[in-house]
């Protein structure tokens, strides 16, 4: 298997931030296999969505719904609702799989993969590409 380590700013605001062009050059001429991304962090998760028609946003819209940003959270260190970026994770995993095919991503036309984050104490996230051959 080989392994692969990114670093994103994901900054202080909630994010979605597609991983699929830095994803793809890294498979690109590896044949065939598996790709798995992984995102180290309790309070982050991967989303594989279409991005730039405003799915993105109404992902945020409906995971602000979801999980607000209240003082219900138990979880109570850093910013207001930050215990609800610990619940995220139980909703969209730490991690995604994806079939490589000839070393290109074996996505659908409108499928992306992102990185999700509402976690604005957390500017800085690792994101784990690696890649099982077949």
């Amino acid at each position: 298997m080989e392994s692969h380590l990114r670093h994103y700013r994901t900054g202080d605001v909630e994010r979605v931030l597609d991983l699929t062009e830095d994803v793809a050059a890294w498979v690109s001429g590896r044949g065939d296999g598996l790709v798995h991304v992984f995102v180290p962090h309790a309070t982050a998760g991967l989303a594989i969505l279409e991005t730039g028609a405003g799915s993105d946003d109404d992902l945020l819209a409906a995971l602000g719904d979801l999980l607000p940003a209240d003082e219900r959270w138990l979880h109570r260190h850093g910013s207001r609702g930050h215990g609800r970026s610990h619940v995220m994770p139980a909703l969209l995993p730490p991690y995604a799989s994806v079939p490589v095919l000839g070393g290109r991503l074996a996505l659908g036309t409108w499928q992306s993969i992102c990185l999700v984050d509402l976690n604005v104490d957390n500017p800085e996230r690792e994101v784990r590409f690696s890649f099982l051959a077949g």
